[in-house]
């Protein structure tokens, strides 16, 4: 029995992209599930239609790690000196986030990278990581700050209000600045997003601070200053938990938030000659980008490049998956069909 062609379109990985115009490739191909089966790979690559975020925040990183290296130094000398915790707890936590900003920049940077042997689809994983690993180190570092602000509960020391107010001030203009500059990408991109609630934490604690000092300094109630710091610790977590859920889920090869795995069995199911949809499977390739496979079963045959290519582009303009790998089979009566968990 003949074969149907493999049909590969390309937007953005091959070289004929740069021509302007897709192009598909066909090529025989030997299934090891029998015969009445072809595989139909259409492939569509690059950000969603809705998608208009930067994706260079190189920038971004750069001046924010700069600023903040900065300010924690002169915090950290300031909080000493003034013997607030509340400061010196936010120099910690700006140390953290000077850490996760980097780690965060280095996997969008290893992102970039292109595919190779033995990673095939590069590392555009990295940045799915690089979320985790920010959403657990900021745990950790506001687990620091509320054992020791609990420490200096129970035995509150004198504070400097004044150099409290000065400096955090300080800190809310530098952090709520740096937050800015990721702003555009806090949705659209998890690893973005990390850096951006770091920072928006960061002006919170700060902001925190200078309410400690002013109270300090009206009252002298010395306890604010750690009683401030747990209360900030406490929202620091609250926003953290998406971070860590959606980073988790993610590096679990989850389908991604905002797509609903429902809608697109149903989308692949009404497309003309489709009897039956199965081995559906969507996951991230990273934090900006969703990849899809599926085998189809379409009894007339395989249905020609320009179904493929329509696929390709509907699934990334409906759904923002950009990666399409679609396998068509003429009979329902395979292996990996037959479960009926699998299909529609």
């Amino acid at each position: 029995m003949a074969h149907s062609p493999d049909c590969t379109l390309d937007h953005a990985d091959h070289d004929h992209h740069a021509q302007g115009h897709d192009q598909v490739h066909d090529q025989s191909h030997e299934h090891g599930h029998g015969r009445g089966r072809a595989g139909a790979h259409a492939h569509h690559h690059g950000p969603g239609a809705h998608d208009h975020t930067p994706t260079d925040f190189g920038r971004a990183f750069a001046i924010g790690i700069a600023l903040n290296i900065a300010f924690v130094i002169a915090e950290a000398v300031f909080g000493w000196l003034g013997n607030s915790m509340a400061l010196i707890a936010d120099a910690g936590h700006n140390l953290s986030d000077v850490l996760g900003l980097a780690v965060a920049w280095i996997a969008a940077e290893l992102s970039k990278r292109p595919p190779s042997a033995r990673y095939t689809y590069g590392l555009r994983g990295s940045s799915i990581l690089a979320a985790l690993f920010n959403a657990v180190f900021l745990l950790l570092a506001v687990g620091a700050i509320i054992w020791e602000a609990i420490a200096r509960l129970f035995n509150p020391e004198p504070v400097a209000s004044g150099t409290m107010i000065v400096v955090a001030s300080i800190g809310i203009v530098i952090n709520a600045a740096t937050a800015w500059l990721f702003f555009a990408g806090r949705h659209s991109d998890l690893n973005i997003r990390g850096a951006y609630l770091h920072m928006v934490a960061d002006a919170t604690v700060s902001a925190a601070v200078v309410v400690a000092g002013i109270v300090i300094l009206f009252t002298g109630w010395t306890w604010t200053d750690p009683a401030v710091s747990l209360l900030v610790a406490g929202v620091i977590v609250w926003g953290t938990w998406g971070l860590l859920r959606d980073s988790t889920a993610m590096s679990l090869d989850a389908v991604p938030p905002g797509i609903d795995p429902n809608a697109v069995r149903n989308f692949l199911a009404s497309r003309p000659g489709v009897t039956q949809v199965h081995d559906l499977h969507i996951w991230p390739m990273s934090t900006t980008e969703v990849a899809l496979t599926c085998h189809l079963v379409i009894p007339s045959g395989a249905p020609g490049d320009a179904f493929l290519i329509d696929l390709a582009h509907e699934l990334d303009h409906d759904f923002g998956i950009a990666h399409t790998t679609v396998q068509i089979e003429t009979s329902p009566d395979t292996p990996c069909a037959l479960a009926p968990e699998h299909v529609v």
